[in-house]
C-alpha cells in the first residue's frame, strides 16, 4: 500500500470521538484513550489514519475479544523504536496493536501506563501542538519521505523515526520548562 500524506482535515477531531466511543465499551475500568499522532495536532499534514493510544495498568488487561467485538482486526504484540543513545528494556517498548476500518481507518497502540513509550506519544502530540513550527518542518519531512519512499515502509520509518527522536529532544526541554505532565484523557 503506498505511503500517502494528505493535507490536514478539519474531520480528523470527530472521527477520533466516533472511533473511541465503540474502544470505550472494550476496554478495562481505569484505561485511558487519547488521539496520538499526527491526527491529533492541527494544520499536521498525515496518513488518513487516525491513531489512538489505550494506556492500560498492563497489556495483559486487555480483552481482545472485546476489542474485536468493537471493530479492530486483532492485535499483535509489537515493540516501538528505541531512540538511538538510550537503553530501554523491553518492557518499556511494548506495546500492542490494533487495526480498525470501520467507520474509519484507526491504528490503535495499547500501551502500559507510566512506560516510556506510553509517555513519548503524549509528549509529541501536546509538543507538536504547541509548537506549530517544528509541526510544519515535520510534515515536510513526512511529505518529502513519502515521495522518495511511496512504497517502502521500511525505509520511510528507518528516517521518520529518527528525525520524530531530534524533535523530542526539544520536546523534553520543554516539558521541563512547563512542567508538563500527562493529559487526562481526550
Amino acid at each position: 500500500m503506498p505511503i500517502k500524506i494528505l493535507p490536514a482535515n478539519p474531520n480528523w477531531p470527530t472521527q477520533f470521538s466516533i472511533i473511541k466511543a465503540s474502544l470505550e465499551i472494550a476496554i478495562p475500568e481505569g484505561g485511558l484513550i487519547h488521539h496520538i499522532g499526527s491526527t491529533a495536532v492541527p494544520n499536521l499534514v498525515a496518513k488518513n489514519i487516525i491513531d489512538i493510544q489505550i494506556s492500560l495498568d498492563s497489556l495483559e488487561d486487555l480483552d481482545t475479544e472485546a476489542m474485536s467485538a468493537a471493530g479492530c482486526n486483532p492485535g499483535r504484540s509489537f515493540f516501538d523504536h528505541c531512540p538511538p543513545g538510550m537503553s530501554l528494556q523491553q518492557d518499556e517498548l511494548a506495546k500492542l496493536v490494533f487495526r480498525c476500518n470501520e467507520p474509519f481507518t484507526a491504528n490503535i497502540h495499547v500501551r502500559e501506563k507510566g512506560r516510556f513509550n506510553q509517555r513519548y506519544a503524549l509528549l509529541c502530540r501536546d509538543y507538536l501542538r504547541t509548537h506549530p513550527l517544528a509541526a510544519a518542518a515535520y510534515g515536510t519531512i513526512k511529505q518529502q519521505l513519502a515521495s522518495h519512499f511511496p512504497t517502502d515502509q521500511d525505509a520511510y520509518y528507518d528516517i521518520k523515526d529518527p528525525v520524530f527522536d531530534l524533535l523530542m529532544a526539544g520536546a523534553e526541554d520543554w516539558a521541563v520548562s512547563t512542567s508538563w505532565v500527562q493529559p487526562e484523557p481526550d
